[in-house]
């Protein structure tokens, strides 16, 4: 027994990555994801840049799915023309969805995010998004 202790001593890190890589082959981040075409509809690149965001799983190991995604229509907050993008989003968590915000600026056509409290987003009249539901659904 002692023998066959001294052999494996040290090597058991190397053991364990051959018994645990083909389980974790599938598993890391997400490959990284195209830019959307210049082509692209508003409510398309939109879509793109909430599902590149964190709160919207871009990071997440497990898969998400999204409900009744929504888009504000534009509105503007000190000068600013925002959009707030959310959506229902299961997966992560079991049995209950969770509800990612996030508000986005458009500068000149050039959309980006914009990190402050999501309490600007609260009162403007939203119309449903099914970009963000299917480009979530082909980026599985």
């Amino acid at each position: 027994m002692a023998v066959w202790l001294s052999l494996w001593r040290g090597r058991w890190p190397a053991l364990l990555a051959v018994v645990l890589a083909p389980g974790l082959a599938g598993c890391g981040p997400r490959a990284g994801l195209p830019a959307p075409s210049p082509t692209a509809s508003l409510n398309e690149r939109l879509a793109d840049l909430a599902l590149r965001q964190t709160a919207f799983g871009a990071v997440s190991l497990i898969p998400v799915r999204f409900e009744h995604s929504r888009v504000s229509k534009p509105f503007v907050d000190e000068g600013r023309t925002l959009y707030c993008v959310s959506s229902r989003m299961k997966g992560r968590t079991f049995g209950k969805a969770e509800r990612p915000k996030v508000v986005i600026q458009d500068k000149a056509g050039i959309l980006a995010i914009v990190d402050e409290d999501t309490e600007v987003c609260e009162g403007h009249r939203t119309d449903p998004l099914p970009e963000l539901e299917a480009l979530a659904g082909t980026r599985r």
